[in-house]
C-alpha cells in the first residue's frame, strides 16, 4: 500500500498536477479548490467524493489504480450552483474490490467551459465483498466544540494527523462533526498563563441558524490542514449528534428562551443543517432522493457495520421515566429500530459493530439537571428510552446474533464497558461491549455516572476520575479508537489512543463459537 501522506507530498512534487493541463483562457479566472477534497461512502465496488468550488461548476473525476494516474476511470459528478454554494460531488460505481484507488479532481468552469481548476488528489481503498482481508479503521467524535477552533502554536487539529498515521481504511465520525451552536471568539484563557488562540472567519462568529451559515461550520474545520491531509488519505462515514444543530436538540423544540436565535424552531434549524451535512460531505442516504441518516454498510465477510441516528425520531426530552412505552419514550424510533433488528438478524459478517451517536449505559444529562439527553436515566429496570434498548438487545439474544458490540462517543473522554447480564437488572440479553471515544477537537469531560440497568462494568477510562472538566486540547486528553481484525484469526483488537497517537489500552475479542 502506498503511503497516504507520502503519496499526497509526492505527488504534487512530482508534477502529476500538471498531467492534465487546464484551457486557460486570456481573462479568464481557474476555478479554485479552497479546501481540498474528501471520500466517503465507501462500498465494495464504489465511493463518493466531495469538494467545493468558488463558483458555478461540473466536478470532474480520475480513478487511477497507480499515483502516477497512467491509466484513468473519467467520472463526471453534479453541478456545483450558488443555491448549493458550489458544494460538489461525485459517485464513484464499478470499481475493483478492496483495491487502493488514487483519484484527481477537477471542476470545470460553467461560465467559461474548457476551464479547469487546478486537480486537487487523494485515495482511498474499496471494501471487500468477499475477500478475507485485514481491515482497520477508526472511530471518534466531537471536532471544533467549547470554542476550540485551530490555534496552529497548540498543533491545530492534531489527532486527525494522529488519526492519519496508523493509516487506517476509514473513518467513522461518531457525531458532533462541526459545533452549529459554538461560535468562536478570538482567545480563550486555558489556564497556567496559556491562551488559546483562534483562526477566525466570519461564519463561525455567531450561532448557525441559515443553511449558509451551517457551511461555514464544515469549511471551518477544512481550514486546518491535518483536517484536510486526513480526509483526502482516509474516507469517512459520517453520523450526526446534536452538535450539528444545536445542544441537546429533539424534533419540536422551540427556543423561545434562547435570545441567540431569531429563529426559534429547532426542526427547521435541523433541516437546514441536514441539507448542509450531505451538501458539504461525502455523505450518501441509502434511500435515494432522502437525507436518510441510518443506514449499513457491509465490509466483507468480516465486518458489518450499522450506523444509527438518535436525533431524528426521538420524543422530547424528559426525566425519561416512563414506565411503559409510547411515543414520548421513541429514541431511535419504531422504524429505525424494526430495521436494526432484520439487518442484524440477515447480516453474515463476523462482527456486527453498531455505530451510535449516544452510550447506552452513561447517564448523560442536560447541564445541571435530571433531564435525560440519551437513554440512561438512573438504576433500575427499564424506564423510558430505555425500553427500546431492551427490546433490541432482546432480540439480539432471542435471534441469537453473535458478535454484536457497540461503538460511540458524545460524552468526551474514552472508556470501554463490559455489558454483564449477571450484573444487570435487565438481564435478557447477551454479553457484549461498549467502546467510546472522543473528543477529536473539543474540551474534555467525565467521567460519566454508569446506569446499572443493563449491567455495564468499566473495564477502562482514559481520564482521571478527579480531572478538572473542561480542558483544552493542549492538555492532551483528546481521544480516537481503532479497530483491527485479523483476517485470518478473525480476532477483533480494540485499542485507544490519545492526541500524539500513543496506544492507551487495547483489548482482544475472539469471535464468538470459534477456537
Amino acid at each position: 500500500m502506498v503511503d497516504r501522506r507520502g503519496f499526497l507530498t509526492g505527488a504534487v512534487g512530482a508534477g502529476l498536477v500538471l498531467a492534465a493541463p487546464a484551457i486557460v483562457r486570456a481573462g479568464a479566472e481557474r476555478p479554485q479548490l479552497k479546501y481540498g477534497t474528501a471520500s466517503g461512502s465507501i462500498s465494495h465496488n464504489g465511493a463518493a467524493i466531495w469538494t467545493r468550488a468558488d463558483r458555478p461548476v461540473q466536478m470532474h473525476v480520475d480513478i487511477a489504480r497507480d499515483p502516477d494516474f497512467k491509466q484513468v476511470q473519467k467520472f463526471s459528478g453534479t453541478y456545483g450552483l450558488a443555491e448549493g454554494d458550489f458544494n460538489v460531488k461525485t459517485r464513484l460505481s464499478g470499481l475493483l474490490e478492496n483495491s487502493q484507488h488514487f483519484y484527481r479532481v477537477r471542476c470545470e468552469s460553467l461560465e467559461n467551459p474548457g476551464v479547469l481548476s487546478a486537480p486537487t488528489i487523494g485515495q482511498f481503498k474499496t471494501a471487500p465483498k468477499e475477500t478475507l482481508t485485514d481491515i482497520r479503521f477508526c472511530w471518534s467524535g466531537d471536532t471544533a466544540g467549547q470554542g476550540f477552533g485551530i490555534d496552529t502554536k497548540y498543533g491545530g487539529m492534531l489527532t486527525y494527523k494522529s488519526m492519519l498515521d496508523k493509516k487506517p481504511d476509514f473513518l467513522v465520525h461518531s457525531g458532533d462533526q462541526i459545533y452549529a451552536d459554538g461560535p468562536l471568539a478570538e482567545t480563550k484563557d486555558i489556564g497556567g498563563g496559556r491562551v488559546w488562540t483562534n483562526l477566525l472567519t466570519p461564519g463561525k462568529a455567531k450561532v448557525a441558524e441559515t443553511t449558509q451559515e451551517f457551511r461555514e461550520n464544515y469549511y471551518y474545520n477544512f481550514l486546518d490542514e491535518h483536517v484536510r491531509a486526513f480526509h483526502a488519505n482516509v474516507p469517512v462515514f459520517n453520523q450526526w449528534d446534536d452538535h450539528e444543530v444545536l445542544n441537546n436538540w429533539y424534533p419540536g423544540e422551540m427556543l423561545h428562551e434562547d435570545d441567540r436565535y431569531t429563529e426559534k424552531s429547532v426542526s427547521l434549524l435541523a433541516a437546514r443543517s441536514r441539507r448542509a451535512m450531505f451538501e458539504c460531505t461525502p455523505i450518501l442516504s441509502p434511500v435515494s432522493g432522502t437525507r436518510q441518516i441510518y443506514r449499513q454498510q457491509s465490509y466483507g465477510p468480516l465486518l458489518d457495520l450499522f450506523f444509527l441516528d438518535m436525533r431524528s425520531y426521538r420524543g422530547p426530552n424528559s426525566r425519561n421515566l416512563q414506565p411503559n412505552k409510547g411515543p414520548e419514550t421513541a429514541f431511535m424510533g419504531d422504524t429505525q429500530v424494526a430495521w436494526l433488528k432484520a439487518a442484524l438478524k440477515a447480516s453474515n459478517a463476523t462482527w456486527k459493530i453498531i455505530c451510535s451517536d449516544m452510550p447506552i449505559g452513561l447517564i448523560v444529562t442536560e447541564w445541571q439537571s435530571d433531564i435525560a439527553e440519551n437513554g440512561a436515566n438512573g438504576d433500575g429496570p427499564p424506564l423510558g428510552r430505555e425500553h427500546e434498548m431492551a427490546a433490541l438487545l432482546s432480540s439480539i439474544a432471542e435471534e441469537d446474533i453473535k458478535n454484536v458490540h457497540f461503538i460511540t462517543s458524545d460524552v468526551h473522554y474514552c472508556a470501554s464497558h463490559y455489558y454483564n447480564p449477571a450484573k444487570a437488572q435487565f438481564k435478557n440479553f447477551k454479553p457484549f461491549w461498549e467502546f467510546v471515544s472522543g473528543p477529536l477537537h473539543a474540551s474534555t469531560f467525565g467521567p460519566n455516572q454508569l446506569d446499572n440497568t443493563f449491567g455495564p462494568e468499566v473495564k477502562f477510562t482514559g481520564i482521571p476520575a478527579d480531572m478538572p472538566p473542561g480542558l483544552s486540547p493542549a492538555d492532551g486528553f483528546q481521544f480516537f479508537g481503532v479497530m483491527d481484525i485479523d483476517s485470518v484469526t478473525k480476532v477483533l483488537r480494540v485499542s485507544h489512543h490519545n492526541r500524539v497517537g500513543d496506544e492507551i489500552w487495547s483489548q482482544e475479542l475472539r469471535p464468538e463459537g470459534e477456537i
